[in-house]
């Protein structure tokens, strides 16, 4: 008998290929823009105007204010936190911008007084959240119903539509070739922040605050300056979205902003962001916020019952957060 060899035959080698499929893999945001991919490759089939420049153009303006916001609500986020007050911030911003115009001030003042409320908003947001240690949930909550309140206070539930310069509404308007401006500021203030979080000394404090906040106070970074920038930069980000909005519509709506925050939240999330803090990326929320765009122009153009658009963006989230916990929970084993 011919004896057996108990060494086990080598494995082949796995291909550069195969490497690099499975690295891929393993990117959370690659993963949300295949289901974008997905999504819209599935909607131009049941309809011909969804892959039409008007339409997609559209789309991307409509949806580029929630992702502007998701921008700093995803800086929040990687550090543990959360910051409910985007959509009164945004709407407080829309609102003291036309009170601006309504008093005769010129568009660079309107526009620095709009700036100044998310300013405003987001250094208290820190401050209680870092000196009065109140939880980043109970603290934002408040000037959500501070800001929604003080909304209705000074318009008395009447819109704002002063008289406004064209220059002024280029902003929300304007378009630069084929792509609505908002766009552009989208564009732009994605590169800004993808180049911050990537390649500087705060974008590295930001990710080991919201990874271990022990182990980056003991390692010298100063975690309560950190959260604080996060939170006024998230205030400031939501005021030039406000700002954005009543250039576009040139009317400050007492309801204005209402609910965004649940989109720009959901944006994050399906976006890849860990609500535990710690991972996250610019782009994954842009992708997010692009992904529930999409859905909801696809409601639209294939007649299906606008009341299921919120169901839909729910089942998204769920699914989005359940893969995330599943690969939290595979990498702990």
């Amino acid at each position: 008998m011919t004896a057996i060899s108990s060494k086990k035959e080598p494995q082949p080698a796995p291909s550069r290929a195969a490497e690099r499929i499975k690295a891929c893999l393993r990117i959370r945001e690659l993963n949300v823009l295949s289901v974008l991919l997905l999504v819209g490759l599935l909607i131009s089939v049941f309809s011909p105007y969804f892959l039409t420049t008007n339409n997609l153009m559209g789309v991307f303006r409509s949806f580029s204010l929630i992702a502007l916001m998701s921008i700093g609500m995803m800086l929040v986020i990687i550090t543990g936190g959360i910051d409910l007050s985007v959509g009164s911030v945004m709407g407080l911003s829309s609102l003291v911008t036309a009170l601006a115009f309504q008093h005769g001030y010129s568009a660079p003042v309107a526009i620095g007084a709009g700036l100044g409320v998310g300013l405003a908003v987001g250094a208290f947001n820190g401050f209680m959240i870092t000196w009065i240690q109140l939880p980043p949930f109970i603290a934002t909550l408040g000037t959500l119903s501070i800001g929604r309140g003080l909304m209705y206070i000074i318009t008395k539930g009447v819109p704002v539509t002063p008289d406004v310069p064209d220059s002024f509404t280029f902003i929300g308007q304007g378009y630069i070739g084929f792509v609505p401006f908002p766009v552009v500021i989208l564009l732009a203030m994605t590169a800004v922040f993808s180049i911050v979080m990537r390649q500087t000394r705060f974008g590295r404090h930001v990710y080991a605050t919201g990874g271990n906040e022990v182990a980056a106070r003991l390692s010298g970074v100063r975690t309560a300056r950190v959260k604080f920038s996060v939170y006024v930069l998230s205030g400031l980000i939501a005021s030039m979205a406000g700002v954005i909005a009543f250039s576009r519509f040139v009317s400050a709506e007492p309801a204005s902003g209402f609910g965004a925050e649940l989109d720009v939240i959901a944006a994050a999330a399906i976006g890849g962001a860990s609500l535990s803090g710690g991972a996250g990326s610019v782009e994954g929320a842009i992708i997010g916020a692009a992904l529930a765009g999409i859905i909801t122009n696809g409601v639209v153009l294939l007649n299906i019952d606008t009341y299921a658009q919120q169901a839909i963006t729910g089942c998204v989230i769920l699914i989005a957060v359940s893969i995330d916990i599943w690969r939290v929970r595979r990498k702990e084993r």
